[in-house]
């Protein structure tokens, strides 16, 4: 059977993975070990909060314009179905930026909607 030579290939991961574990706490910017399990963790958490800033960031919108269309007298679903009705394909990042910007702007399109 022949010898298989592996060369460097562990060596660069576990560099890799130390290098990963850079600023964590103890043994695990250290050890290998501990510093793989806490990285996987890390890597984990991050692509998680990832996803949950994108929650976040859509219900601080739905938040604003609900605010902004109960200055109107009414709420934010009416506000949506009404935009929708009338064939308004708006965003809610944009709306919520023409809420807080544009006032004459949002008082024009509720103005639109309302007719």
């Amino acid at each position: 059977m022949t010898r298989v030579k592996r060369g460097n290939v562990a060596r660069k991961r576990r560099k890799q993975v130390l290098k990963l574990a850079q600023g964590f706490r103890g043994s695990s910017s250290k050890l290998f070990r501990t510093a793989q399990q806490r990285t996987m963790k890390a890597l984990s958490y991050s692509y998680q909060d990832r996803q949950k800033k994108k929650r976040q960031f859509v219900g601080l919108w739905v938040t604003r314009l609900n605010a902004a269309a109960h200055i109107y007298g009414m709420n934010y679903s009416s506000f949506r179905n009404l935009l929708k009705n009338n064939g308004i394909l708006l965003n809610r990042k944009v709306l919520s930026q023409v809420a807080i910007r544009d006032q004459e702007a949002f008082h024009q399109l509720i103005s639109i909607i309302k007719k």
